[in-house]
């Protein structure tokens, strides 16, 4: 997997888990990730078509990744934990896929620095 695929992955993980969890509680709140979502699916599909634009699109998922997994983490995990259920299971899952995001994104980021 590489960092598009692993972004492409977390995209529609937070559109498809905020979703589910807007149709679940009913939350506004819940539509976060996906405005996330479709922001990152976007700077999927920019950074695919337009190589020019790929430098900056991705370091804007990144920064975006960074956000939603510092707030899922920080804000939202405590309550979940606290609460349990399928919440949790949600939660556990957009982390997951940010994380795994990040991690692909500093592994490309490393390898394009080597390859300078």
């Amino acid at each position: 997997m590489d960092a598009s695929r692993a972004n492409l992955l977390n995209s529609v993980s937070l559109i498809v888990i905020g979703l589910w969890g807007y149709f679940a509680v009913s939350s506004v709140t819940a539509l976060i990730p996906v405005v996330f979502g479709v922001t990152l699916l976007l700077c999927f599909l920019v950074a695919s078509n337009k190589p020019d634009l790929n430098h900056i699109v991705t370091h804007i998922a990144v920064l975006l990744t960074l956000i939603i997994l510092l707030a899922l983490v920080g804000m939202r995990l405590p309550t979940s934990l606290d609460t349990g259920g399928m919440g949790l299971l949600r939660v556990l899952v957009m982390i997951g896929t940010s994380a795994l995001a990040t991690v692909f994104f500093v592994k490309s980021f490393i390898d394009a620095r080597r390859n300078r």
